[in-house]
């Protein structure tokens, strides 16, 4: 098994533009799709992130307030996740159902396995 982490990115608060019937209906989806991945064994961690943050750029330690760049697309959440190889990663990725309620999109990356780093 390879550990991979999925950024979950949209323009802003998602869940922003839905009702609060909308919103519990995806927290509840959301809440399914998580329990599935532990029951399988496959979600290793996964918290959303809050908008307000910072990013540091430059070599001199400038930095910008907000977790904005310049696409305006920030990441809202991750899932830490074991899975057999990038594909069966994917699957699980596409799985999520923040593409029934939201536009965004998720990144999956691999974590390197280094010598001496836990």
């Amino acid at each position: 098994m390879q550990e991979f982490m999925i950024f979950i990115k949209t323009k802003g608060d998602h869940l922003e533009g839905l009702s609060p019937e909308q919103q519990q209906a995806h927290v509840q989806k959301i809440g399914v799709y998580i329990g599935g991945l532990m029951e399988a064994g496959k979600l290793k961690g996964a918290q959303p992130l809050d908008m307000k943050g910072a990013i540091i750029h430059g070599n001199k330690g400038a930095f910008k307030d907000g977790p904005f760049n310049e696409s305006k697309e920030v990441i809202v959440g991750y899932f830490h996740i074991v899975a057999k190889n990038l594909k069966e990663a994917i699957e699980i990725a596409k799985a999520n159902p923040m593409f029934e309620d939201a536009e965004g999109t998720i990144e999956v990356r691999a974590i390197k396995q280094m010598e001496g780093i836990n």
